[in-house]
């Protein structure tokens, strides 16, 4: 009995040492280099040479140092990636020159991989600027899955030089490796952090795009004009991206299994080295990522801190986590935080039902039924293959479904989680069925997308289905046929907040309303890579180069083509200052209308922040908040942050102010009060960056919220004066069954320029 005490504890301890042994990879981030933008190479050497003495001052020896870093930032971001055990890690932690330690982990790809159409040729700011110099001279860079340089979005047909501040270049030394020209001037990979993660995967070293979707964002911000874009015949047009003569970047750090905050972080530093001006970052980790650290273990907030220091714009998506609160991701106050909303064009067509009812619905199939004769129905659990569970029949799992029972049928389907819609149809369409119907469940709501489908199919809303399911109840012989389908433009109701666009508000710091603004991100046309099928189903041979996607991913790169257009019209502006002329004009149109496609109900600032962006508007925004590096810090102060590490950020002398300012008072565009609790009086402040004029503060106070505006009119005589204003609020609620969020709208004009800010208020008291 002894002994087997003895050995036991002898296989704890040795099972203990083992799993403290364990190293997994991590980032050592020590804040910004004493070096300059003008650093020389001796400068960058010094830096990792700085990084394996700090390391190895933990590990024993600089040898081990260098075997265990496997990046070393030494641009503008000042750390480096190692593997260390867990231990090891805390502890370098606590050395007086490390600001953060944080893990190596996965973020994800911001796409639905839903599909359908909107003409990437809209009418960004061509009342204010010629059509041919959009974007002209500006670099916009995507942090994604690389490019397919072979589109013809990415040629550089009617563009002028490279620009001469341009660091970078395409990384061309293999047979995957992808050329430059004026249009795409750079492209490099990183994947030494995926690799650490996800091992022996035999990876292609290569920027070129092997999924498509950073081929779709990057068009979508920059792609030049291209005559003739069509998906298989559907919606032929001139496509073009937000900002068509812009040169642009592709800084690969997404591959297959997603992109990892060390090859974020690098792609960043890069990017800032590279001296792009605009950088658009279509991926996330989700708001559970940036809990408890406020900002200081994520990637994209600290990269884009640095990039925004250094007068570079970010742009980035809000997330597909909704329609649920508090799902928004990328909520750091220095960054633009886009929604997706949808567009007004759709792909309607018809269910036909053998009783002569029509139900609207949505398609894309590859091919269209005869319309001169009706077909037999079947439900797709009763048609289940022999010896097979009901359940998989339902949802039309692969080769589920028995080929005697669905040869020549319309077989009906359950939308659901686990099979994709694209698949449904493959499996329908293998055992001999003549058409699909995709039929929502309650959860997906009336949340309908336009597939290109392998056979004549459709999908139909949840409310719909009753009406489907009770006909074919009440017939032996149910009959159907699915109407051709057709573009349509002009719904009655857009935009319309997408159901998937993640929503506020923010659990890092609910006093910043995020997202900032929405724009079109469902059913988008772009550039893809001809390496995959556009439906991502790999049984699915078809090609094309160009693709529908939805997603916050494909909103952002909106964004970030009119940011393009504004710092090419205005190079002076800065980051908070195109942010600001981006949301301050930003629309909520026919308020009643601009609904949640989730609910039906009118939506919220939670889900579209400011409003759907007006690029015209934006680029005569009159007045605009300028938030300053400075602001930014006094704001990290309040968070928690040391001076030594934020006085970094800025050439000025810096420290933290002895009264920590109310995160409340951050300049920022819109106005938010995570609690308010009796009174509060938030401070803003205004810059002139158009005509002489007087402006005029209008309110539409949040229900139960007392709202004075002091003073009441700021006159301006001159581009760049700078006038503040204050906002008083006071709870007006008397039981507490009133408490909770209220919404309300405070606009500055002068009667040609309307300024806004949305205010949403959580009254505790």
């Amino acid at each position: 009995m002894e002994g087997r005490k003895l050995f036991f504890l002898a296989w704890i301890l040795i099972s203990t040492l083992h799993v403290a042994a364990i190293k997994k990879s991590y980032i050592v981030y020590l804040g910004n280099h004493a070096h300059g933008s003008d650093a020389t190479i001796e400068d960058y050497e010094r830096a990792t040479n700085s990084h394996y003495n700090l390391l190895g001052s933990y590990l024993g020896s600089e040898e081990e140092a260098r075997d265990a870093i496997f990046y070393s930032y030494t641009k503008h971001i000042n750390g480096f990636a190692a593997r260390l055990e867990e231990k090891q890690a805390k502890e370098i932690a606590k050395h007086p020159d490390v600001v953060s330690v944080f893990p190596n982990k996965i973020y994800k790809l911001h796409t639905t991989r839903s599909w359908s159409f909107v003409d990437m040729d809209n009418n960004m700011l061509k009342e204010s600027v010629p059509i041919s110099d959009l974007g002209r001279n500006v670099i916009i860079a995507t942090l994604d899955s690389g490019v397919w340089p072979e589109s013809k979005s990415f040629s550089d047909e009617g563009m002028g030089p490279v620009p001469s501040k341009w660091r970078g270049y395409c990384q061309n030394n293999t047979k995957e490796g992808v050329p430059c020209n004026r249009k795409l001037i750079g492209a490099i990979y990183f994947n030494k952090g995926i690799n650490d993660l996800y091992p022996d995967q035999n990876r292609t070293n290569s920027t070129r795009d092997e999924e498509g979707h950073g081929s779709h964002t990057l068009s979508t911000a920059a792609g030049s004009f291209v005559p003739g874009v069509n998906y298989f015949g559907y919606a032929n047009g001139t496509a073009r991206g937000g900002s068509p003569r812009a040169h642009i970047a592709a800084y690969k750090v997404c591959w297959a299994e997603g992109c990892s905050s060390a090859d974020i972080l690098a792609g960043f530093d890069a990017a800032l080295h590279d001296n792009v001006d605009i950088i658009s970052v279509s991926l996330g980790g989700g708001s559970a990522f940036i809990g408890g650290t406020e900002f200081l273990d994520d990637p994209i907030a600290l990269g884009s801190l640095h990039a925004v220091s250094r007068g570079v714009t970010v742009v980035c998506s809000a997330g597909n986590s909704g329609p649920d609160a508090n799902s928004v991701s990328n909520v750091a106050p220095w960054v633009i935080t886009v929604g997706a909303s949808t567009i007004d064009r759709d792909f309607p067509s018809y269910l036909k039902l053998g009783n002569k009812q029509i139900i609207k619905a949505s398609s894309m199939e590859s091919k269209s039924l005869p319309q001169n004769k009706m077909y037999p129905l079947i439900n797709s659990s009763d048609a289940a293959a022999p010896g097979l569970n009901v359940t998989m029949a339902q949802i039309c799992n692969t080769s589920s479904l028995d080929p005697e029972k669905v040869k020549g049928k319309i077989v009906v389907c359950m939308r659901d989680m686990e099979v994709t819609r694209v698949v449904k149809g493959m499996t329908v369409k293998d055992a001999g069925g003549a058409g699909m119907i995709l039929v929502n469940n309650e959860y997906w709501g009336d949340v309908l997308y336009a597939d290109p489908h392998v056979l004549p199919a459709t999908m139909i809303s949840y409310n719909d289905s009753f009406a489907l399911f009770s006909y074919m109840n009440s017939t032996k012989k149910p009959l159907a046929n699915i109407s051709p389908r057709q573009t349509r433009i002009g719904p009655e109701q857009a935009p319309m907040m997408a159901a998937f666009s993640s929503r506020g508000p923010s659990f890092v710091t609910p006093e910043i309303l995020k997202p900032d603004v929405t724009a079109p991100g469902v059913n988008i046309l772009a550039a893809f890579s001809e390496l995959v099928s556009t439906t991502g189903v790999p049984e699915d041979t078809r090609r094309s180069p160009y693709a529908f996607l939805s997603g916050t991913s494909m909103s952002c790169p909106h964004v970030s083509g009119v940011a393009g257009l504004l710092k090419s019209a205005n190079p002076g502006w800065s980051p908070s200052v195109i942010k600001s002329a981006i949301m301050t004009t930003g629309m909520i149109k026919y308020t009643l209308n601009y609904l949640d496609l989730s609910t039906g109900n009118e939506a919220t600032p939670f889900a579209y922040g400011n409003g759907h962006i007006r690029p015209n508007n934006a680029a005569n925004p009159g007045l605009v908040y300028d938030t300053t590096v400075e602001d930014y810090l006094k704001f990290l102060c309040t968070l928690g942050f040391n001076s030594t590490y934020l006085s970094s950020f800025t050439k000025k002398p810096f420290t933290c102010p002895s009264e920590p300012m109310k995160l409340e008072d951050l300049n920022y565009p819109s106005i938010s009060v995570g609690a308010l609790n009796k009174t509060i009086v938030v401070t803003r402040r205004l810059k002139n960056v158009g005509p002489p004029g007087t402006y005029k503060v209008r309110v539409e106070a949040p229900p139960r919220v007392q709202v004075a505006v002091l003073p009441r009119e700021l006159t301006f005589t001159k581009v760049g004066e700078e006038k503040t204003y204050r906002v008083a609020m006071m709870s007006r609620i008397k039981e507490k069954r009133q408490q909770g969020i209220k919404f309300g709208r405070l606009m500055w004009s002068d009667g040609k320029h309307h300024v806004r800010s949305a205010m949403v208020i959580n009254v505790v008291a």
